[in-house]
């Protein structure tokens, strides 16, 4: 068997057509990502006690939001396809040959998320901690879309589970081919895009623990999905070998993210200090334990912590109040 035999494959057509409709693996996965995580989340928000299909509703906004914010982020930090040397500004609006950055989508995304939270009377802090194991497997299976479209790969490799990768032609979605009608193979990488899903599978699992184990609440459950995905972003992004800016030598999405994680971390160190595990709020309007009226140790309208598996927790009954 040769070298090239015993790696992982890459597939060579990443569009297929239902008459002159593409249909495109990039954005299958991406969808894909989007329906799996509005599910996790809303289960785990009705264990919190949160209204039913609050997390459908908010997704509405937050989706689109973080589509453009991780679409801008990506021109932004990458703008030498669309407005360099030879480059095409109306590329940039093609986000179905790839190209999305995920602080973009986090950033623009959470403010969707705010105004559909507040539309609907309630905090966004529960309902981000809510999302995030779901926010994580969404992330997991849009990487799919990476190796569908032969990108995002780190160095050369001859490890076992390097991955093959072609010549592609973004405009046909699919691998160049030779004068002899095969795909071209490039060489063999690291397969960057899959150590990132299953880093991010891994997150999902601890985040789901660690709040199970420490109580955690007022949204840092999200504060450690920050923590967590981004400590696997900074090496697995160092690996990427693809076109990128640098400052000081430095990938700016390796900067990008440890400039993330340090105020991720640091928020979450200050969270536990304050409020070290116990009731949380969910509406907006839900005195605190330190607004007005509100009795000692009382937090307004609390709800203990879910399960691992997000049930309710044992004796509790979650509440529909809210509609």
């Amino acid at each position: 068997m040769s070298a090239l035999a015993a790696v992982l494959p890459s597939p060579t057509q990443g569009v297929w057509y239902l008459g002159p409709l593409p249909v495109r693996a990039y954005a299958l996965c991406i969808i894909a990502g989007i329906v799996v995580g509005v599910a996790i989340a809303e289960r785990r928000w009705r264990a919190r006690g949160g209204r039913p299909g609050l997390v459908a509703d908010v997704a509405v906004w937050a989706v689109p939001f973080g589509i453009v914010g991780a679409r801008i982020y990506h021109v932004i930090t990458s703008p030498e396809a669309y407005f360099g040397e030879g480059g095409d500004p109306v590329r940039a609006l093609y986000v179905w040959q790839g190209g999305l950055g995920v602080w973009g989508a986090v950033a623009l995304g959470a403010v969707g998320a705010w105004i559909g939270a507040r539309r609907a009377g309630y905090r966004l802090a529960p309902l981000a901690s809510a999302m995030a194991p779901g926010l994580l497997v969404a992330q997991a299976i849009g990487r799919l879309g990476n190796w569908f479209n032969n990108e995002l790969y780190g160095r050369s490799t001859d490890l076992p589970w390097a991955l093959r990768i072609h010549a592609w032609d973004d405009g046909a979605g699919r691998a160049v081919l030779g004068a002899d009608g095969e795909p071209v193979v490039l060489g063999t990488f690291h397969p960057t895009f899959l150590y990132e899903l299953l880093w991010c599978l891994a997150a999902a699992a601890v985040l789901v623990r660690a709040e199970r184990r420490w109580h955690l609440v007022q949204g840092q459950t999200f504060a450690l999905y920050v923590v967590l995905y981004t400590a696997g972003r900074v090496w697995i992004e160092a690996l990427r070998i693809d076109e990128a800016n640098r400052v000081l030598g430095v990938r700016v999405n390796v900067w990008v993210s440890a400039i993330v994680l340090l105020v991720a971390l640091t928020a979450l160190v200050l969270s536990r200090r304050r409020n070290p595990g116990g009731q949380e709020v969910l509406e907006r309007d839900a005195p605190t334990a330190t607004g007005a009226g509100a009795p000692p140790g009382v937090a307004g309208t609390p709800h203990a912590p879910a399960e691992a598996d997000g049930t309710p927790p044992a004796g509790g009954v979650p509440r529909h109040d809210v509609d």
